[in-house]
């Protein structure tokens, strides 16, 4: 019985991820063999960049959860403590983390010219 429910916590981020245009990309690395340009270096960042920040948000997520659960669950000092601590680290790596995105973000795509579209259209911002 318990197993059916971790399943479905575990399959339930995939119905989140159907949006339109967002979620997982569907590969990582964009080319196969010797036929990798610089094009493809530039989408294989964004590719990393994006999953990485899809699966720390995850991970926070289901932290905050276990904070919420401690806190209301454990009466004693000790355990409220270590609740808010779990709170305020995993706030503060949020911060950090959509912070340095939106800064990355930002001067790449002043870099390429001040058009806020995806920065790792590389090549049809230079003509390649």
């Amino acid at each position: 019985m318990l197993a059916g429910y971790y399943s479905l916590m575990l399959a339930f981020p995939l119905f989140v991820f159907g949006q339109v245009g967002g979620g997982l990309p569907k590969q990582i690395v964009p080319c196969k063999g010797v036929d990798c340009t610089i094009c493809d270096l530039a989408t294989l960042a964004q590719n990393i960049i994006n999953t990485g920040v899809f699966i720390f948000i995850f991970f926070s997520a289901m932290m905050f959860a276990y904070a919420g659960f401690l806190k209301l669950t454990n009466e004693a000092l000790g355990e409220q403590a270590k609740a808010n601590a779990i709170f305020s680290n995993v706030a503060l790596g949020l911060i950090v983390l959509l912070a340095a995105w939106l800064v990355v973000d930002t001067l790449m795509k002043s870099v390429l010219g001040g058009d806020f579209g995806p920065w790792n259209d590389i090549c049809r911002a230079v003509g390649i």
